[in-house]
């Protein structure tokens, strides 16, 4: 029995020593996502780190352009904290609408239709929303 007592532990699951850096934990977080989701965009409307299915950047009058507006702007904005609970809470949006545009339409589970990513965004941004800019911003929300 004394091997399982960490069954009935306060904060089981977590490691302990780390939530003193909680704060910078979500920052870095914050940093890593807005930045990668700004390559979607950066892909789409300026035509680099491979570009769009074809080669070139897409119009910007286009659903797909203004999904890549969103992308690099709200990815920045994430980036540098600069409202970066509006910009998340925006992007979350954007990426529910992309996976019931694209992805579940093909099967039921994102890991069929492709779709795991556009979830993950969504979920990570709704918690950016939620908690707000935090450390290492621009901006307090």
């Amino acid at each position: 029995m004394g091997g399982h007592l960490w069954l009935v532990r306060k904060n089981v699951g977590r490691v302990d020593h780390l939530g003193r850096f909680e704060a910078q934990i979500l920052a870095i977080m914050r940093i890593v996502v807005g930045l990668l989701f700004a390559c979607h965009g950066a892909q789409k409307i300026l035509g680099i780190l491979g570009g769009v299915r074809g080669g070139g950047h897409v119009s910007y009058f286009s659903l797909f352009g203004l999904a890549g507006i969103i992308e690099l702007v709200g990815g920045l904005m994430i980036v540098l904290g600069i409202y970066a609970a509006y910009a998340a809470f925006i992007a979350s949006g954007e990426m529910a609408v992309a996976y019931f545009m694209a992805h579940a339409s093909r099967a039921f589970w994102p890991i069929q239709n492709g779709g795991e990513l556009a979830v993950l965004y969504c979920f990570v941004f709704l918690f950016i929303a939620a908690k707000g800019s935090g450390a290492w911003s621009l901006t307090r929300e």
